[in-house]
Order: structure tokens, then C-alpha cells, then sequence
């Protein structure tokens, strides 16, 4: 008797469509720290500006990305962030503390 295999297929490829997006979006988009896939999806859940339609998904997806952070945690921890967005947020940091030093001439 020769099994089915197709819903095995689809099931595994859904549940790999869903699994840690928000960890993803977060590696790939070079935010630092730790955990930074749930923080974001965390905060999604909590902001109200965030679509009724939309929470469902990401309350899914959340245990998938914190299994997803926790994977790279080592990866976290050892990287040094080089990336323009990072560049450019330390730069603005030191001229806020720059300015505050040293007051604008009026």
C-alpha cells in the first residue's frame, strides 16, 4: 500500500514558511543584541497600532523565533554590527553627546 506523502510535505513546508520570520527580519535587518526577533514580535503584540488581523500570526510565530534566537544566540553575542544602519545611529549618538556638551550659539 503506497502512503500519501503529500500532506506530510505541505504541513512541513507551512510550518517552515512560519517558523522565527520575525528572528529573520531581524538578523537580516541588523538590529543588535540579544533576542532581537522576539523582542520585535513582542512589541508587535503590544503596540496598538499593530492590526487586529495581523496579532494572531505573530502570537503563532513567536515560540518559532525565540527557538530561532536562541539557535543563534552564539552568532549574537560574537558579532560586531558593521552595518550602515548602526554606523550611522553611533554617529548621530555622539553628536547628541557632543551638543549637550558644548551648547548651540544663540
Amino acid at each position: 500500500m503506497m502512503k500519501s506523502y503529500l500532506p506530510t510535505i505541505i504541513l512541513g513546508s507551512g510550518l517552515l514558511a512560519v517558523s522565527g520570520c520575525s528572528s529573520v527580519m531581524t538578523h537580516t535587518g541588523g538590529q543588535e543584541g540579544t533576542y532581537p526577533g522576539t523582542r520585535a514580535s513582542y512589541e508587535m503584540l503590544t503596540d496598538s497600532e499593530t492590526s487586529w488581523g495581523y496579532k494572531p500570526f505573530v502570537a503563532l510565530d513567536m515560540p518559532f523565533t525565540a527557538v530561532a534566537d536562541t539557535v543563534l544566540l552564539p552568532w549574537d553575542l560574537f558579532r560586531e554590527d558593521k552595518s550602515l544602519k548602526s554606523r550611522v545611529e553611533a554617529s548621530e549618538s555622539k553628536n547628541l553627546a557632543t551638543n549637550s556638551v558644548i551648547p548651540p550659539v544663540q
